[in-house]
């Protein structure tokens, strides 16, 4: 059985007060028998004193018995007087009739006492009365006087300690341990809540009473440990809070994240890396401690295994079932480590998209600008006559116009999907914006014989951004101009509006595209007929900026050829 805190604190201390009381009454006892012992003595030695004063006065000798018979029956009936001369022969004694048959008293430890420290005293059986005395001896110049007090049970009184003492020290004692006790009580409530916080502490469980600790130096540790116990709940809850962040974040992450510890089990991983993962390796895997035998982590391997302490970050690409994926691994200070899938299809594509779009730019850019050089090179060293001149120039000047419309187009485009927050919206008045369309175009309409119909209502307004919108109308009537014929017509109309969208349709009755080219109207520099395109001196960008704009306005756009001939737009505006 396991002894508390409490109970040793008393125990220790019972022992300590025991000793103590103990010691504190032997030594009062002793010091009480040596006083009353003394007192007694006193007594004796001054009946000692008056026996050899009535000696001395009466100059009596040994054989002057009956002189010393009257003093010993005036003395106290309990006082036993006797005389020894310095051989130690008793000459006289009150309760010996006889004393020459009384051996030699040299012997007496009383007298051996009073032959050397001039008194002496002892408590022993006499040999000839048998009978226990408290013997008192006193040297003298001639002789022994010795007086004895039977040691009876009223003499055993007189010499005997007052109790009194006693009762009062135990009574002391009692209620010292009853304090004890409390004490103790309280330094074993305290240690026990001491040791109650300490396990808290380090089973890190959370404080759930109030805990009210005495005031004193035990209180005021018992008081930080709280405010520790406290910090550490908080602490721990923000770091659970953090946990739960991150765990959501990895959760919710596009990448596939997997954390490993130094031995390579798994610590935690998010659903991607599972789907990810089977994407790059052969055949299905479920334990990920079993990923790190694939071939295709090789690279990962040999990275944690060669590594220097200064090296924690590696990366390489891989291709798999038709998408490109970025695999890192980041190994952290205590050598676990996370290893990241990341698929980059959609950036790979963009990168190759901007790549070909550069190349298209450049493409492009190089038609105007060597026809533009040719004809200022010709004007430049030629004296052409004044007709031809003026030609070479208008031709420079469209070709100029032409190049000024591409880096236009080029740069609307590239702001509608790299920053579409520079395009501000407000409300316009849809049937006023196709009125300011006509009006730009009337001299192609007129040229092209082509007739626009509006069907739209006047007051029909959209929340929407001016300048994408009339790009919508402006390139859709451009690419019918350009590349519809003539003689046709234009019809737009707004067929149905419901509570969130608004249903337009764009239709020419021109030429219309082959089906198998229809798909791809809407890619940027994209031709159906390359050379009648550049004829025109289109930039292959209007299709693509009208595909655009119309996704900036939350809505879509789909094309057809219609059955009566020419093309057919279908698209919606969010209100």
């Amino acid at each position: 059985m396991k002894i508390t805190y409490k109970q040793r604190i008393f125990f220790y201390f019972f022992i300590v007060f025991a000793l103590f009381t103990i010691c504190v009454i032997v030594i009062e006892q002793r010091e009480e028998k040596f006083q009353r012992t003394q007192a007694l003595e006193d007594r004796l030695d001054s009946y000692a004193e008056m026996i050899h004063a009535y000696i001395d006065q009466f100059k009596l000798k040994d054989s002057s018995l009956v002189e010393l018979r009257i003093l010993a029956k005036s003395m106290p009936m309990d006082i036993r007087m006797t005389i020894i001369n310095k051989d130690g022969k008793v000459t006289f004694d009150k309760d010996v009739e006889n004393t020459s048959e009384l051996d030699n008293h040299l012997d007496r430890p009383e007298i051996r006492s009073a032959s050397y420290q001039n008194t002496g005293s002892n408590i022993r059986l006499s040999a000839s009365t048998h009978h226990e005395y408290l013997y008192y001896a006193k040297n003298y110049k001639d002789y022994y006087v010795r007086v004895a007090l039977p040691y009876t049970v009223q003499t055993k009184g007189m010499l005997k300690a007052d109790n009194l003492f006693i009762y009062t020290v135990i009574g002391l004692f009692i209620v010292v341990l009853v304090l004890l006790n409390y004490v103790a009580g309280r330094f074993g409530k305290s240690i026990s809540q001491l040791k109650m916080l300490t396990t808290k502490i380090k089973d890190d469980e959370p404080l759930t009473e109030v805990i009210d600790f005495p005031e004193d130096e035990l209180g005021d540790i018992g008081n930080q440990l709280v405010d520790i116990l406290n910090q550490k709940a908080k602490s721990k809850h923000k770091i659970e809070a953090e946990r739960e962040k991150l765990i959501q974040h990895f959760h919710y992450a596009h990448e596939g994240i997997c954390i490993f510890d130094p031995d390579f089990k798994k610590i935690y991983a998010n659903t991607n890396f599972f789907q990810y993962l089977n994407l790059v390796v052969d055949q299905p895997i479920f334990n990920l401690e079993a990923i790190l035998k694939e071939k295709v982590f090789d690279p990962v391997i040999d990275f944690i295994a060669n590594r220097t302490k200064e090296q924690n970050f590696h990366t390489f690409h891989i291709n798999k079932n038709g998408k490109a994926f970025l695999i890192q691994t980041i190994v952290f200070d205590d050598s676990s480590f996370e290893i990241t899938i990341k698929d980059i299809t959609k950036l790979e594509k963009t990168r190759l998209l901007k790549q070909e779009m550069t190349n298209n730019i450049a493409h492009e850019l190089r038609t105007p600008v060597t026809s533009l050089r040719g004809y200022l090179e010709t004007l430049n060293s030629q004296d052409l006559p004044a007709e031809k001149q003026a030609q070479f120039i208008d031709r420079a000047y469209q070709q100029s116009i032409r190049l000024s419309n591409l880096i236009d187009d080029v740069s609307l485009i590239s702001k509608i999907e790299e920053a579409p927050a520079q395009f501000q919206t407000e409300k316009v008045n849809l049937s006023q914006l196709l009125e300011e369309v006509r009006i730009d175009l009337a001299n192609g309409l007129e040229d092209n014989d082509i007739k626009l119909n509006v069907s739209v209502k006047d007051h029909l307004v959209i929340n929407g951004n001016y300048t994408l919108l009339y790009s919508i109308f402006r390139n859709l009537i451009d690419n019918t101009i350009n590349y519809a014929g003539s003689h046709i017509n234009i019809y737009i109309t707004n067929y149905m509006e419901d509570d969130d969208y608004l249903y337009f349709s764009y239709c020419d009755t021109g030429k219309g595209v082959e089906e198998q080219y229809l798909s791809r109207l809407f890619e940027r520099f994209y031709r159906v007929n390359e050379g009648r395109t550049r004829n025109t001196g289109g930039s292959g960008l209007g299709l693509s900026i009208v595909k655009n704009a119309v996704l900036f306005h939350k809505g879509e756009i789909q094309v057809k050829n219609r059955v009566e001939g020419g093309l057919e737009f279908f698209f919606t505006f969010k209100k």
